[in-house]
């Protein structure tokens, strides 16, 4: 790889899915709030970040980049400009697997509450969501 392809190779490389800094804010507030919950639930559908399986509870913590956010008052949900044929069918199969894997949790009697990423930076609103969801 030449330049800007070992370049955005290094940055992609280093991307995380478990632990992310959103995720990290989200279980902060929650375990501040006296809530009582499991890590990435591997046995269950689209492994959700944040899970209480007694109460049926599921929180999936979401990039707004990689998951699409379709609200347009987000700014992190760009789409790329660049290598348009790889991207775009990319995050489309994304999204077709989140709306499958939130489909199946249902099914099985849980309760959802996806957490956007652009959503964590009002935490005094979010702390709203997540106190109604899980109470």
């Amino acid at each position: 790889m030449h330049g800007v392809s070992a370049q955005r190779s290094k940055n992609m490389a280093a991307i995380k899915s478990t632990n992310t800094r959103p995720e990290i804010v989200v279980r902060k507030l929650m375990h501040a709030m006296g809530c009582r919950f499991r890590l990435h639930a591997k046995e269950l559908p689209g492994k959700p970040d944040i899970v209480n399986r007694t109460r049926k509870k599921a929180i999936f913590v979401n990039g707004c980049f990689w998951h699409s956010h379709g609200s347009p008052s987000c700014r992190r949900s760009n789409r790329p400009k660049a290598r348009i044929e790889y991207w775009t069918p990319k995050l489309r199969r994304n999204v077709e697997r989140d709306d499958l894997n939130l489909a199946r949790l249902l099914n099985d009697g849980y309760s959802i509450l996806v957490v956007w990423e652009c959503e964590i930076i009002d935490q005094v609103h979010l702390r709203k969501v997540l106190d109604q969801f899980w109470r």
